[in-house]
């Protein structure tokens, strides 16, 4: 399952994002990652989150963050909980990409048994009813 915290700059997306990771961190029953660009949310999260920042891994793409997901998955199958922070920064602002990463993601959060959440600094009128689904 995923779900998408969408909206434009200043809406609040970070803080919901942070009261998720912390909530799956006190409840999950296996481990919770958040993918991040940049150092911003170490003092946010609760300790248990492994944190993970996308540019000390060269993670600049769309199909470059499907394989680190994939990799993050083949090396430990307990990881029950993605985060994924500004998508657009990691993955390059083009809604086209995007809507094609969401779909992939529900997909492989479908086949894994894991739960995907991301925020994305987008004006919810500017996807498609596919992504707005998972809003």
């Amino acid at each position: 399952m995923i779900h998408v915290i969408m909206g434009l700059k200043g809406s609040g997306k970070t803080k919901k994002l942070i009261d998720a990771i912390n909530a799956a961190a006190e409840n999950a029953s296996g481990d919770v990652v958040c993918i991040e660009y940049g150092r911003k949310l170490t003092y946010d999260v609760t300790y248990k989150v492994r944190l993970v920042d996308s540019q000390e891994y060269s993670v600049d793409s769309a199909e470059k963050l499907k394989g680190f997901l994939s990799g993050l998955h083949a090396g430990n199958f307990d990881i029950t909980h993605v985060f994924i922070d500004n998508l657009y920064k990691t993955i390059g602002k083009d809604v086209a990409v995007m809507e094609e990463f969401v779909a992939w993601c529900a997909r492989f959060a479908a086949d894994n048994s894991m739960e995907i959440t991301m925020t994305i600094s987008e004006d919810p009128a500017n996807v498609s009813d596919e992504v707005k689904k998972y809003i």
